[in-house]
């Protein structure tokens, strides 16, 4: 098959499994020629090929746009429609740390510094209000049925697009919505081990994975990760040649909290182990979209054969943490993750997933995160740089490719969370490291969050943290 013929059946695929319906403009040649990495001659013979077999039409200075020709004999059926109902039949403790310090950002106008969440302030909550509204007002009883799993098939088919149009070819029918990327990790979790088992994380690794492991009543084996390169697959490896590890964990783009971007040759290096192994993968991805590079990472995902990549993902960190809308790739477990969601939460509110749908859809969402991603590079820039200028010699960062933290090491004999409670005197907020592993391993460390708008204010709370550390010092 020749690539140009490779391209139209994969688009042709894309097509009859309803990802792109009919009036839909296909991304442009150009646009098209760099995601595939093709050539446009390519692309145009591609799409020229599916013009003729009458499954797309262009129109001048618009594009080429899926049009079904009448008794062509095609058809696109409604693949992400619900499927069949679900037969029903009848070590780790970091969550009250974690805990007592999210209360304590979200209490009072301390500067927040060490929140997990981006800076609400450029949310388009009021949009998406007017769409949650009117929504409301058309609440039927199908929409309601439509909360129940996998979700609104409007939400799951934009969901699945954006997937294809970063690179990612998804089944449309392998989605599930979630309530936040935090009960798709869990869900997926409990779809691949059981209490008692050990689960491989990285170290240092996202609470939220933390809690998970512990919530289920699993046990946790930190792998050594590398600043730049991520987990070290080579001792995961080892260890698992050696260890009944049931499943690993990782957030291989923009890792909160050290913020890098695993190359593609050790995220393929880490999928052809889980291969050889049959070991899952629960691949957290929720700041995917906050890349500061020309294009979007890669995922475990998109090298994965065999079905062992679990995707998980949100909006909460891009558009709203309101909502609270995330969504699985579960892969092979898909069908147990579907039973678990309907058995733990029964649903996903279909209003909301009714109101992000429709702003997708409708209101520049991609225009959006372009100037969110360059207000972030610039943030982070600026944190660094202050971090460096302010802090006492020994201090060192990390260097984010992406998200909104930055993660710091202090001198040795600092203690983070000691740093913690002197500046929450102060009124400032900063994630100490303790809340990053089972062990004391980061207690010299602390995450700084740099989402909020550069003020005098920030400045002014680094050069507090600073003197706190100059004189815990002495």
């Amino acid at each position: 098959m020749k690539l140009y013929e490779k391209l139209a059946k994969d688009i042709e695929q894309q097509i009859h499994k309803g990802v792109y319906r009919e009036g839909d403009r296909l991304k442009s040649v150009r646009e098209t020629s760099k995601l595939r990495q093709v050539s446009i001659t390519t692309v145009l013979r591609a799409y020229l090929l599916l013009e003729s077999r009458g499954l797309i039409t262009s129109r001048p200075q618009s594009g080429f746009f899926v049009s079904l020709r009448h008794g062509s004999g095609t058809t696109i059926p409604e693949a992400l429609e619900r499927p069949k109902p679900i037969a029903i039949s009848a070590s780790v403790d970091v969550s009250r740390l974690v805990l007592s310090t999210l209360r304590t950002i979200s209490e009072g106008n301390a500067v927040p510094l060490g929140s997990p969440y981006p800076d609400p302030g450029d949310f388009p909550f009021d949009k998406l209000s007017r769409y949650a509204f009117a929504a409301g007002k058309d609440a039927s009883l199908r929409e309601l049925k439509n909360a129940l799993p996998p979700g609104h098939p409007h939400l799951l088919r934009q969901i699945v697009r954006r997937h294809l149009e970063q690179g990612l070819v998804v089944d449309p029918t392998e989605a599930i919505i979630t309530v936040g990327a935090t009960e798709a990790i869990n869900l997926c979790l409990q779809a691949v081990a059981k209490p008692g088992d050990l689960i491989a994380v990285e170290s240092p690794t996202f609470y939220a994975m933390l809690h998970a492991i512990e919530r289920m009543g699993m046990k946790v084996v930190e792998i050594p990760t590398d600043p730049v390169q991520g987990i070290n697959v080579d001792i995961l490896g080892q260890l698992a040649r050696e260890l009944p590890i049931a499943a690993c964990m990782v957030m291989p783009n923009f890792q909160n909290p050290l913020g890098y971007r695993m190359p593609d040759e050790r995220k393929q290096a880490l999928v052809r182990l889980a291969t050889e192994l049959d070991m899952p993968i629960i691949e957290n991805g929720v700041y995917n979209e906050l890349y500061y590079g020309d294009k979007p990472p890669s995922t475990l995902k998109a090298f994965d054969t065999e079905g062992l990549v679990l995707h998980c993902s949100s909006f909460s960190k891009t558009l709203t943490s309101v909502y609270r809308i995330g969504w699985a790739l579960p892969g092979r477990y898909r069908d147990q993750v579907e039973k678990l969601k309907f058995l733990n939460t029964l649903t996903t509110a279909s209003i909301p997933q009714v109101a992000i749908a429709k702003y997708l859809e409708r209101d520049g969402y991609d225009h959006r995160l372009r100037r969110i991603r360059k207000t972030y590079a610039q943030q982070a820039s600026l944190m660094r740089h202050a971090v460096n200028r302010f802090f006492p010699e020994g201090t060192r960062t990390s260097n984010p490719e992406g998200g909104y933290v930055l993660w710091v090491e202090l001198p040795p004999s600092i203690d983070s969370m000691d740093l913690y409670q002197r500046a929450l005197e102060c009124n400032i907020t900063l994630g100490p490291g303790y809340m990053f592993s089972v062990t004391n391993s980061y207690k010299n460390f602390i995450r700084l969050n740099y989402s909020s708008p550069w003020s005098r204010e920030i400045e002014q709370a680094l050069m507090t943290i600073s003197k706190i550390v100059s004189n815990c010092m002495r």
